[in-house]
This record gives structure tokens, C-alpha cells and sequence, in this order.
């Protein structure tokens, strides 16, 4: 190959994306179509895996997307995945945490300290040869984060660069300095850079190393050569067409348009789910407090009251801590996969790019060869070797994304299980208090009824 960075490891060992398991469905049969170079609509019907005709107008329930979504119990399947990073086998780690505010007279903005540690195994120095020294602390801001993804997009355009999260305020989030906002972020920037360092190739990308180590990060300075070869992939098109998506990324692109659909579905579903559990716990808040306001003008019900009154506090607390845990937990992990299936989508086009440029220089040179008998031009050779960059690199990418995502949401779904349970234990613990506080509250009347 004649094109592209080092990608010997991201490109070994991947399997034909037909072998992959559909998270969204039980049988693993994919569909195939053909596609134009600039859109990643099937002509086919869309359908999930196992052949089921999707109504794009009528998104499947909620319900029954969980009902498909596979969740493999068995964690030793996860550890013989060969995409699954173990710390025996990482000799990078990178953590995002502490967010401060900077106020200047002309800007207010967040910044997060990023700290790097480079491991070497067993004693002797590891391959990260660019790296001076074993730990590095430093302080970058969001747009830092929006430089180095585009530097990684533009070096590596073959590979599935991970999204940061938006760069404006999310819905539902008034002010982009509060907590909550500056927290949400934080933990998507710190997952954003752990999927790039966990990569075996663009962990070792320059502009990492750049982003990771300098201290003064200079964002107009940038590596030529790299560059050009993202440029070139960029406008590879030209006034090429594609003829034909190979089978096996005609199911990747159904898959993403399934998949972004149901997350969609979802995210709508959440949303209106909150926005009743606030009004729900507004009215919950009044309605504990009429009767903490009763006790004042029946003293003989006073521990009933109080009782009825101390209930409804705590079912309002675990009311909260629920709604927090989607809006903090839930809800940005769907967002960074509704991005992430935007990011596919963009190394898919660009791949079919390179395919449609491949094939019109290749009809060029043959129709040249049958007039004068010319060799085959050194272009067309290069061509080539870049679509089979492309297609071998989104193949182990498309793998890699398949396993962080089953475990991603194996850790969503089992975290909103706990944290419904936790919420109804709390309000069950909170009424049964109450039943015992009556309970005794009888008993004490009968004594002294007796007396």
C-alpha cells in the first residue's frame, strides 16, 4: 500500500462485516444494496439484519428495541474479544478531570486538565519513542479538543475518528458554565481521548503527541504530508461516480441509518420522560408540603402528618436522583452514538469516493490501452492500494466501534436497571416507615384508651 499512515494493526485480522452481530436484532444475516457516492440511502428497502422490512415512517417502540439489543451475560466473551484493550496490553493512558474557569476581559471559558502517563512493559522502554517522558499534566479547552480531532480527520482519513460532544449548549442546558453542563462535557472530552489513545493507530499520530505533550499548543502548525493525503481523499471524487457499494458497506450503511433511528426514538422518548418526571416532581414537592403545613392546626395527627410528610421528601429525592442519572448517564451516551453514526457515515462517503475514483481512472486507462496500447498508469495502481487502505481500515474500525458499543451499552442498560431499582426501593422503604409509624401510632391510642 502506497497510501496512508502506519495501519498495520488496525488493519489484521478483521472479520467480513457479514460476521458481525447486529446488536439490534437476533440473527446475524445482513442485506446488501447499492449506493450513489453522495448519499448512504440503500436502493434496496431498508430492514434490519435478519430481513425485516423497517417502517422509517413509524420507528419501532422503545420496548422493542431493548427486547433486541444483545447482551451477552458471559464476560468472558468480552475478554477473547481481540478489540477489548486490557491494561496488560495498553501502554498509554489518558485521564480528563478537574475543569476550572478562566474569566478575561475579553472571554470567559472552561478549561480540563489532561493527564498522560506512558507505560513500558515489562521494564525496558516501550515502542512510544516520541514520548520524552512517562507522565505529562497540562491544561486544554474545547476548542484545543475540536483541533485535534480535525487534525486526526484530516491525517487519517481511512480510520472512524470518535465525535467530541457539541460544541454548543446541549438541549436542555441553559448556561454552558453550569455544573452539570461543565461535568457532562468533561466526561465526554475523558471518553473522546481514551478512545483515540486505546487506538493502535492513531495512538500514534503526531497531533496526538502534540495535543498530549506541548505546552503551547500552536494550532496552525500541522504536518504537510498528512495533511495532503487527507485533502486528497477529501476532493478524490471529482467527477467520478460510484457504480457499486461492495455488499458488505451497503449493510454497514443500513445498519447506521437503523441504528441512528432507533437512538433517535429513544433520545425523543427520554426527553418527553423528564420533562413529565419535572413537572411530576414539582407537584410532588407542593403536595408534601400541605401536609407539613396541616400539622400547625392538628396536634393529634401531628406524627401521622409528619410521617405522610417525611414520605413524600424522599420519594421526591429518589424522584431527582433518578431524572439526574438519565440527563447525566443516559442521555450523553445516546448523543455520542447518534455522533457517532455521523462520523461512519463520513468515512463511508469518503471511502465510496475513493472506490469512484478508482474505477474512473481505471476505465480511463483501459479504453487508452485499447487505442495505443499504453501501460497502466502508476494512478491507477495508487488508487487502488487506497481503496484497499480504506476498505481494510474501516473494516477492523467498524469492529473496534462494534465492541466498544456492546460493552457501552451493556454498562448503559444494567446502570438504568440499578438506578430504577434504587429508585422504588427508596419510595417502597419510604411508605413502609410510614405503615410502622401508624402501626405504633394504633398501639398507643388503644394503650391509652385502655388506661
Amino acid at each position: 500500500m502506497s497510501v496512508g499512515a502506519p495501519r498495520g494493526l488496525a488493519s489484521s485480522g478483521q472479520k467480513p462485516i457479514t460476521e458481525i452481530l447486529h446488536p439490534l436484532s437476533a440473527a446475524e444475516d445482513l442485506l446488501s444494496g447499492t449506493v450513489s457516492v453522495g448519499g448512504d440511502k440503500s436502493t434496496q428497502e431498508a430492514g434490519l439484519t435478519n430481513g425485516t422490512p423497517v417502517e422509517t415512517s413509524s420507528p419501532a417502540s422503545t420496548s422493542s428495541l431493548f427486547n433486541r439489543l444483545q447482551l451477552d451475560d458471559d464476560l468472558e466473551a468480552d475478554v477473547r474479544d481481540p478489540y477489548a484493550e486490557t491494561t496488560e496490553t495498553r501502554d498509554l493512558f489518558v485521564t480528563v478531570d478537574d475543569p476550572k474557569k478562566h474569566v478575561s476581559t475579553m472571554e470567559t471559558y472552561i478549561t480540563y486538565r489532561v493527564s498522560t502517563k506512558v507505560c513500558y512493559w515489562p521494564v525496558s522502554w516501550t515502542s512510544r519513542v516520541e514520548f520524552d517522558l512517562p507522565d505529562y499534566c497540562l491544561r486544554r479547552r474545547y476548542q484545543d479538543f475540536d483541533w485535534l480531532r480535525n487534525k486526526l480527520e484530516d491525517s487519517q482519513p481511512t480510520h472512524l475518528i470518535p465525535p467530541l460532544p457539541e460544541k454548543f449548549v446541549m438541549k436542555g442546558v441553559v448556561d454552558r458554565f453550569s455544573e452539570e453542563f461543565v461535568e457532562t462535557r468533561m466526561k465526554a472530552l475523558d471518553k473522546f481521548l481514551k478512545r483515540v489513545s486505546d487506538h493502535p493507530v492513531l495512538s500514534f499520530n503526531p497531533h496526538l503527541n502534540t495535543f498530549l505533550t506541548a505546552k503551547d499548543l500552536n494550532k496552525r502548525q500541522g504536518l504537510a504530508l498528512l495533511t495532503k493525503v487527507g485533502e486528497s481523499v477529501k476532493h478524490a471524487a471529482g467527477g467520478y461516480k460510484l457504480r457499486a457499494r461492495p455488499a458488505e458497506f451497503c449493510a454497514m450503511g443500513e445498519y447506521l441509518d437503523t441504528f441512528n433511528q432507533k437512538l433517535g426514538t429513544i433520545d425523543r422518548i427520554a426527553q418527553r420522560i423528564l420533562k413529565e418526571q419535572s413537572e411530576y416532581l414539582t407537584e410532588l414537592r407542593e403536595y408534601g408540603t400541605v401536609y407539613s403545613s396541616w400539622v400547625g392546626s392538628e396536634e393529634e395527627l401531628r406524627r401521622p402528618l409528619e410521617g405522610v410528610s417525611g414520605s413524600v421528601t424522599s420519594c421526591c429525592g429518589a424522584l431527582e436522583d433518578l431524572g439526574e442519572g438519565m440527563s447525566q448517564d443516559f442521555l450523553p451516551v445516546l448523543r455520542e452514538y447518534v455522533l457517532y453514526v455521523e462520523s461512519m457515515k463520513n468515512v463511508l462517503r469518503k471511502r465510496d469516493q475513493s472506490q469512484a475514483e478508482y474505477e474512473g481512472r481505471l476505465e480511463a486507462a483501459i479504453i487508452r490501452k485499447q487505442e495505443d496500447r499504453t501501460p497502466m498508469p502508476v494512478e491507477v495502481e495508487k488508487c487502488q492500494d487506497k481503496v484497499e487502505c480504506f476498505n481494510a481500515d474501516l473494516k477492523a474500525d467498524w469492529e473496534r466501534w462494534q465492541s466498544n458499543k456492546r460493552q457501552d451499552f451493556k454498562q448503559l442498560l444494567t446502570g438504568m436497571a440499578d438506578k430504577n431499582v434504587n429508585h422504588y426501593e427508596k419510595c417502597q422503604a419510604a411508605w413502609e416507615s410510614l405503615i410502622t409509624l401508624l402501626q405504633d401510632k394504633q398501639t398507643e391510642d388503644k394503650t391509652s384508651e385502655t388506661n
